[in-house]
């Protein structure tokens, strides 16, 4: 049973890596040669790429955060309770970002608020 928990972590942080690291991807590399080329179609093309593989991360991300908590008793976290605050704020930018895609503000809000979920869920491995 121990095998199947460690499974459940693995693709729970496969999935917080694929969606942090994209996210410093984008910000790091895409973002700026955008900035300088705002015609490039196979940039805007690799950023909704991105976007898509980021729903799948975050439903492996919810489904699997939800089955640790109820495994590992962490629903009366009050670390749990702000990491999850931050989570349904990063959903409800996300939608914003997707009607609102040139929103330099709110790239840096989702990234800032899912480094700061990755620093919860650290402490909650703890």
């Amino acid at each position: 049973m121990d095998d199947l928990w460690e499974l459940i972590l693995y693709l729970h942080l496969l999935a917080m890596a694929f969606f942090v690291g994209g996210q410093v991807f984008l910000a790091a590399a895409v973002a700026p040669v955008e900035r300088r080329n705002p015609d490039n179609e196979r940039l805007r093309a690799i950023a909704r790429r991105f976007g898509w593989g980021s729903l799948i991360a975050l439903a492996i991300l919810l489904v699997t955060g939800a089955a640790m908590a109820s495994h590992f008793q962490l629903w009366d976290s009050p670390t749990l309770r702000i990491k999850l605050i931050l989570v349904a704020l990063v959903l409800v930018l996300t939608g914003v970002h997707l009607r609102y895609p040139r929103a330099h503000p709110l790239h840096a809000a989702i990234f800032l608020c899912s480094l700061a979920i990755v620093w919860l869920g650290a402490d909650l491995s703890s």
